[in-house]
C-alpha cells in the first residue's frame, strides 16, 4: 500500500508556548489540547481549517511521545528538514518580515518552484515550497 501523504508531524520542545506561537501565526493554524489522554500543559496539536492536526508538539520528557509498541527507538537526528507544499509566496514573505523570522529564498525557474527555508524555535528546518500557478 502506497502512502498517499504526509500525516503530521511531531516536533518535541522544551519551548512549547513559543514553538506553538511559531506554527500558529505563519500557517494560521489552531492551537489545541491534543487528545483527553494527553496532559495540555504536555501536549498540544495545531490544525488547518479543516480540522487536520498538522503539527503534534510535545514537551520535552513528555513519556506519552513513544507510549505506543513499535521497533526500538532511536534518536531521529538524521532528518535533515520538513518540507511543506504551500500557497501565497508574497504572502509568507510578508508574515515572516513581520515577524522578524530570519527566512532564505531559493528559486528553481526550470521548474517553476521557489523554496523558503525558515528555522523553528527548535531548530527544526522547515522547506516551504511554492509552485508557480
Amino acid at each position: 500500500m502506497p502512502a498517499i501523504a504526509l500525516d503530521h508531524v511531531n516536533i518535541v520542545t522544551d519551548r512549547m508556548d513559543e514553538t506553538c506561537a511559531f506554527y500558529t501565526a505563519l500557517f494560521d493554524l489552531e492551537r489545541r489540547d491534543g487528545p483527553m489522554q494527553f496532559p495540555p500543559d504536555q501536549v498540544q496539536w495545531l490544525h488547518d481549517g479543516d480540522g487536520r492536526a498538522i503539527f503534534h508538539i510535545n514537551a520535552e520528557g513528555f513519556g506519552g511521545v513513544h507510549a505506543v509498541a513499535g521497533p526500538e527507538q532511536s534518536p531521529t537526528g538524521h532528518i535533515n528538514h520538513v518540507a511543506l507544499s504551500c500557497s501565497d509566496l508574497a504572502d509568507m514573505l510578508g508574515r515572516l518580515d513581520t515577524l522578524n523570522i530570519p527566512y532564505r529564498t531559493v528559486r528553481f525557474d526550470q521548474i517553476g518552484l521557489t523554496q523558503v527555508f525558515v528555522s523553528d524555535p527548535n531548530a527544526v528546518l522547515l522547506e516551504l515550497s511554492f509552485r508557480d500557478p
